[in-house]
């Protein structure tokens, strides 16, 4: 279990991580499942996105030094946050094929979330 939920959450992180660089750097020509990045005002992408680049650290760099690693679930539980209002967002826009992956990142994060609070929670450092 221990191996999936490591697996899982360096798969968040990566996403996380990849769609933060984005909403930083937003270059053009992106693919046309990602388009919708050039209607978000500049601000409120990049306050997006430095959330998400704190969730996809907090993901992973917890449970590595296991300094405070009961941040884990809780960065999980804000990506779940975020994924209720992704799906939110898209589902207003009329986006409704990008919903399934928001829903899939949405129990993702919920079972790093649950695995590391109930299942294989991390040591903190003695």
């Amino acid at each position: 279990m221990s191996v999936a939920l490591w697996t899982v959450q360096a798969l968040l992180a990566l996403f996380f991580l990849m769609h933060a660089l984005l909403k930083f750097v937003l270059p053009d020509g992106l693919p046309d499942t990602l388009t919708w990045l050039y209607d978000l005002p500049r601000l409120p992408s990049i306050v997006i996105g430095m959330l998400e680049l704190m969730a996809a650290i907090g993901l992973v760099l917890p449970g590595v030094t296991r300094i405070r690693p009961r941040l884990v679930p809780l960065a999980a539980v804000g990506l779940m946050l975020t994924m209720i209002g992704a799906a939110i967002f898209h589902l207003t826009r009329g986006e409704l094929v990008l919903i399934p992956v928001n829903v899939m990142v949405f129990l993702l994060a919920g079972f790093v979330a649950y695995g590391r609070i109930r299942l294989r929670p991390i040591a903190e450092r003695t």
